[in-house]
């Protein structure tokens, strides 16, 4: 069966250091990340980004690979072909503000800031400019937050952990990216809904990741490639990991690991 698309994680997996697609997991130069890109448009394979970014940042990225779909603000919504699909539930963007502001608007940013004094802040300067989400950083037990979140009747919200990232916060050894989202949003349920308007099934498609939000997509697709460094970093993701059949750690790190999964799936399709 061909390969119909593959949907692909940004920082940590298709991006090096830096957020580069030209970077190695050491930060030198490289050209894996293009020639899995490569591999993909000669096959005819559609390559779709899911970020927890904001959507200007993932359009422009989408368009630098030639792509038109892409999942922004970590599965609150899809485009395809210039149309945009919300995926928030009831809580929606709407003449009394964007989702963004009705969370705001009802304190809880500061509910998980004051609980997670020095533990959690917002992920500055990338928090700006959203729509749909919040985007924090810090280090914190979601399932504690999210019990904080329904015992003050937020439960129609959740927090994700979009896992290790490269900037500190002072007392931490390791720093995660933490979304703030609608309760029935995820990069999951995204992947599902662009397969399902595009005609896809499971067995059509591949998802690439480095974090715990990454692998519940492994659950729509016909196989999840975890790239190495995702497990380095994150002994929850290794602990994730286990048991599920379809999901596969690749040899290589960021870009490296993107490039072996394409190509593998590519090879054994042939």
């Amino acid at each position: 069966m061909a390969l119909r698309c593959v949907y692909t994680d940004l920082d940590g997996t298709l991006l090096g250091p830096r957020g580069s697609l030209f970077s190695d997991p050491e930060g030198g130069f490289s050209l894996m990340q293009a020639r899995g890109l490569e591999a993909c448009h000669r096959a005819g394979v559609g390559v779709v980004i899911m970020s927890g970014r904001r959507e200007a940042q993932v359009m422009e990225d989408a368009r630098l690979i030639g792509q038109s779909s892409y999942i922004y603000e970590a599965g609150c919504a899809f485009v395809s072909d210039g149309e945009t699909t919300i995926l928030t539930g009831d809580l929606v963007p709407d003449e009394n503000g964007t989702v963004f502001e009705k969370i705001e608007g009802r304190g809880i940013p500061r509910l998980l800031f004051d609980h997670f004094e020095g533990r959690l802040e917002y992920h500055a300067p990338w928090h700006t400019d959203r729509v749909l989400s919040h985007l924090f950083r810090g280090k914190v037990d979601v399932g504690e937050a999210n019990r904080l979140l329904g015992e003050h009747g937020h439960d129609d919200l959740r927090l994700l952990d979009n896992g290790a990232i490269a900037r500190s916060m002072p007392g931490l050894e390791i720093t995660h990216a933490y979304h703030l989202v609608p309760s029935v949003v995820s990069k999951a349920n995204a992947v599902a809904a662009h397969m399902r308007a595009h005609g896809h099934e499971p067995h059509d498609c591949i998802a690439i990741g480095d974090s715990v939000e990454d692998l519940e997509v492994a659950a729509a697709v016909g196989r999840f490639f975890v790239v190495a460094n995702g497990p380095e970093r994150d002994s929850g993701l290794r602990e994730a990991i286990a048991g599920r059949e379809n999901v596969t750690v690749t040899e290589g790190s960021m870009g490296d690991g993107f490039y072996e999964a394409v190509v593998g799936t590519l090879a054994r399709r042939e």
